[in-house]
């Protein structure tokens, strides 16, 4: 069935009408999500590739019926807005495309979707996506194929990349999360694996990384005190930054001995998680922790 979309998941896009909106739309539609709403601010009535256009989620919900899932395509400015109205409508899953909305903004509204038990992704994220069935996002689709193995990660162009490795060696993936490049971000690591544990359709994780910040650290701590768990394969960005540089991510930054390559790399070993040197190497790890 997927974790967090499925093939029955009704989703809306906030924020439709603009050039973003407009062409991702498009693209999730092929795909075969059900997107059935879209709302801008003073363009009610409209319609973008057939979907109806509100002015706002209240009026989507009363003509609509309930929505499960929404995509925000909103300005940075006013996306925390946009948040709090899928929230406060609702909608339990909240994809945040948008970045560049400040971290204030951000710790707030991660926080209050916790308080009411809604699940964010992001900010500032490719998406989500449950191979076959609903794409929430802007990752290119073409490379991924069904199968059995979770994608959990911070980094959206080496998500595709890893992906396009997986098939080369037969495997496939069942759903892809992107948690988004920023220091806050709704779900994490653990957030995501949870689930996949709770996944029948998935049998193994890779989790890729990205130096900054102490997700991955934590992640091997968490793992390390599971009595049941699937296997995991690790793959962290930016080996070769150096110290106390800020790298292209707003969460890539490296202090106090931890959020630096050694320190992922090591914690994550140490949980006997193995970390590969390539890309191209996440298969073949992948291969040796499931017996094959």
């Amino acid at each position: 069935m997927g974790i967090l979309v499925n093939h029955s998941t009704r989703a809306i896009v906030q924020g439709i009408t603009g050039r973003e909106g407009s062409f991702h739309t498009k693209l999730m539609l092929d795909y075969g999500t059900k997107i059935v709403a879209g709302t801008s601010p003073g363009k009610g009535g409209s319609y973008v590739h057939g979907v109806p256009v509100y002015n706002t989620i209240y009026e989507a919900v009363r003509e609509q019926g309930p929505i499960d899932a929404s995509i925000i395509f909103v300005p940075a400015r006013f996306a925390s807005d946009a948040v709090y109205e899928a929230i406060d409508h609702g909608i339990r899953v909240v994809v945040v495309i948008t970045e560049g909305i400040p971290l204030h903004e951000e710790v707030k509204f991660v926080n209050y979707a916790k308080i009411r038990g809604v699940d964010v992704v992001g900010p500032n994220t490719p998406g989500v996506m449950t191979v076959n069935e609903c794409k929430l996002g802007i990752m290119p689709a073409h490379v991924f194929k069904r199968g059995y193995v979770g994608l959990v990660s911070r980094s959206g162009t080496l998500t595709y990349e890893i992906a396009r490795e997986l098939s080369k060696r037969g495997y496939g993936v069942s759903t892809v999360i992107g948690l988004g490049g920023d220091p806050v971000t709704g779900l994490d690591f653990i957030d995501v694996y949870e689930r996949f544990l709770r996944d029948n359709e998935t049998k193994a994780v890779v989790l890729i990384g990205e130096i900054g910040g102490d997700a991955e650290e934590r992640f091997a701590t968490y793992y390390t005190k599971l009595t049941y768990k699937k296997p995991v394969v690790a793959y962290i960005a930016g080996r070769t930054a150096p110290p106390g540089k800020r790298m292209g991510h707003a969460g890539a930054i490296i202090s106090m001995g931890m959020g630096d390559y050694k320190s992922k790399r090591s914690s994550l070993e140490n949980a006997d998680i193995p970390v590969a040197e390539t890309p191209s190497q996440v298969p073949i790890l992948l291969e040796s922790v499931l017996g094959k």
